[in-house]
């Protein structure tokens, strides 16, 4: 399963109404490497609740997020 997969299927249990802490063992957060997530770019959006957020890798390789 790749990292937009997990993510997407997070989402999908979300969306469904489940949530994610009862299908985890307690105390599993998962990680996702950042390189994975931003797939050799510099930026990318989430769709959160129907709000659009951006996630930017900083000049100084720091993480971002703003609404």
């Amino acid at each position: 399963m790749t990292m937009y997969d997990a993510i997407h299927q997070h989402a999908d249990l979300a969306n469904a109404g489940i949530s994610t802490a009862a299908t985890q063992a307690p105390k599993e957060i998962p990680r996702i490497k950042s390189g994975d997530l931003m797939q050799q770019k510099r930026e990318l959006e989430i769709d959160h609740a129907g709000r659009i957020y951006r996630l930017r890798i900083t000049q100084l390789n720091k993480l971002i997020l703003t609404a």
